[in-house]
């Protein structure tokens, strides 16, 4: 970066016609988002961006530019929620933070993007995940927790440093044993679990996803079939933990088996049981909090990473 007159105006040099691309965006769409948020005035000639506006301003512009600088290198647009966590960093002062994210890479994904935390909260729940054994999770729909739950179990099984996935959650809808419905287990569960699957496919693809669940390398059960077992070897994910009672709480946790992490997702705001005091996750953070060797992250709107209207939906319905 070089700085071109005393006041008002800075240059970028970028490093392909398709980070410049990126950057720009369609009908300058991209850069628009940019100056929106910085109030700087924002350019791409060729493969330089300039920069113009309040000295005090520009600084922040460039700074913006530069922490969302492992997106649009690699020739990615830069989604409006990643550029508003960017943001979001700067103005608490976590630069610096944010900025460790783009160094955080936890796979590529079958279409050839990397897989990383979005947010300062969604990396300090991933690097709870590679440390401990036991990872609870707290936070509204959309800051990534399954997500990122399944992606670090995909780097996981494909270092050999896991030999099992297994997907689990509560089928709060259909009653306890799903004896009511139609057709197979798989026909029965696939409502209910079909969020774990899209997670996969997102990875995987749907064809090594169904190739994996043959050989029993992923496990998509409901809850009630964790009891009685011992899992070893695996890394165990708990969706929609916030509908367990207590009793499947304490079944579930006490399935950890030797070399294996388990991570527990929910929303406290979400109970869908009939008692919302017989909230299993509710009891477990009370009962473990103090826990030594378990890790409880706690995420917020400010996570969200689904559309941006998403986190003004959820905002709305706390107020």
């Amino acid at each position: 970066m070089k700085e071109v007159s005393n006041i008002g105006h800075f240059i970028i040099d970028l490093p392909s016609t398709d980070a410049a691309t990126a950057l720009s965006g369609p009908g300058n769409t991209s850069l628009k988002k940019f100056e929106t948020l910085t109030g700087v005035t924002f350019a791409v000639r060729g493969l330089q961006l300039e920069m113009s506006g309040i000295s005090s301003k520009l600084e922040k512009a460039s700074a913006l530019v530069e922490l969302t600088r492992p997106i649009w290198e690699q020739g990615l647009e830069v989604p409006e929620v990643d550029l508003k966590a960017a943001f979001c960093s700067l103005n608490i002062g976590q630069a610096t933070s944010h900025a460790e994210l783009g160094k955080k890479v936890l796979v590529r994904s079958r279409g050839g993007k990397y897989l990383r935390p979005r947010t300062i909260r969604q990396k300090a729940y991933v690097d709870a995940i590679e440390s401990h054994d036991l990872t609870f999770a707290i936070g509204p729909a959309g800051t990534g927790k399954t997500f990122l739950a399944t992606v670090l179990a995909a780097r996981l099984l494909a270092e050999k440093a896991i030999e099992k996935i297994i997907l689990t959650r509560p089928a709060v809808e259909a009653g306890e044993n799903l004896g009511f419905l139609p057709g197979d287990l798989q026909q029965k569960v696939d409502p209910y679990l079909r969020p774990l699957f899209d997670s996969l496919h997102s990875i995987f693809g749907s064809e090594k996803t169904n190739s994996l669940i043959d050989k029993g390398i992923i496990e998509i059960v409901p809850l009630a079939f964790m009891r009685g077992r011992t899992l070893e070897d695996s890394l165990i994910i708990l969706d929609e933990a916030q509908n367990t009672t207590k009793a499947q709480m304490k079944m579930f946790l006490t399935r950890l088996g030797e070399r294996s992490k388990m991570i527990i997702n929910g929303d406290i705001t979400q109970i869908d049981l009939k008692d919302r005091n017989e909230s299993g996750l509710t009891e477990a953070i009370n009962i473990l909090s103090e826990v030594e060797d378990i890790k409880f992250c706690y995420l917020t709107t400010e996570d969200i990473v689904r559309h941006t209207l998403v986190q003004k939906i959820v905002e709305a319905y706390k107020n």
